[in-house]
């Protein structure tokens, strides 16, 4: 996995996923605190991100949203704050087993059923690191992100689309959802958004998105009628 310093203390590592995207996983070096930003397909994709890290603060995980690319790793910080939302514990809790058994080709390293371990709705801040946690809901319907008002790095996990060319992703909410999460992400003051899964962005991108959002979202419902 590839680690890439997006400032002085964010690091975005990166490893290929399929033949289209690539699958980011984010650290953020706070005063107090580690904090881990999705743990990816296993303990091989947190290896990297582990071994990055050369100093004692405890560890806190988020997990963005419920998807099994973005929590198969969480086992590895059991004993650590793991961050969600309420739904994305009870959808990792009811689906785990099945989404293993389905893309058991995906798993890097070994994965053992953790889930999140503190839920939370509307705003968690770390004052000591600067760093806020807030509900973002749009791709999947239990999305947090993540603020660092030190460096200006906004962890959006999901929202953003996969490409450059799809930069609006899968919206299992509904349009006026989406759109109310742009207006959200507006509001916060970022140099750099990193996604699940795209390549680092600029503040631009959410002009981007709703200039996209039309076309894609009914792209979409066509989609969903075909595929009733």
């Amino acid at each position: 996995m590839k680690p890439v310093k997006i400032s002085e203390r964010n690091i975005m590592f990166t490893e290929p996923m399929g033949k289209e995207y690539d699958l980011n996983i984010g650290l953020i070096l706070g005063s107090k605190h580690n904090f881990i930003i999705d743990t990816g397909l296993g303990s091989g994709s947190v290896k990297p991100v582990i071994d990055y890290i050369d100093n004692k603060k405890p560890i806190i995980v988020v997990n963005t949203h419920c998807h099994y690319d973005h929590i198969w790793g969480n086992f590895i910080f059991k004993d650590s704050i793991i961050i969600g939302h309420p739904l994305c514990r009870e959808l990792q809790d009811k689906h785990w087993d099945g989404v293993v058994k389905d893309f058991a080709d995906q798993i890097d390293g070994e994965v053992h059923k953790c889930l999140v371990n503190t839920t939370f709705e509307g705003r968690l801040n770390f004052p000591e690191d600067n760093i806020t946690i807030f509900t973002s809901i749009g791709h999947s319907g239990d999305d947090i992100s993540v603020f660092d008002a030190v460096d200006k790095v906004l962890y959006a996990g999901d929202n953003i689309g996969d490409t450059e060319d799809d930069i609006i992703p899968w919206i299992s909410t509904d349009l006026e959802t989406f759109q109310k999460l742009l207006e959200l992400y507006k509001k916060y003051d970022f140099h750099y958004c990193i996604s699940g899964h795209n390549k680092p962005q600029t503040k631009d991108v959410i002009t981007r998105m709703e200039a996209a959002l039309p076309v894609a979202w009914e792209k979409q419902q066509k989609e969903k009628q075909g595929a009733v």
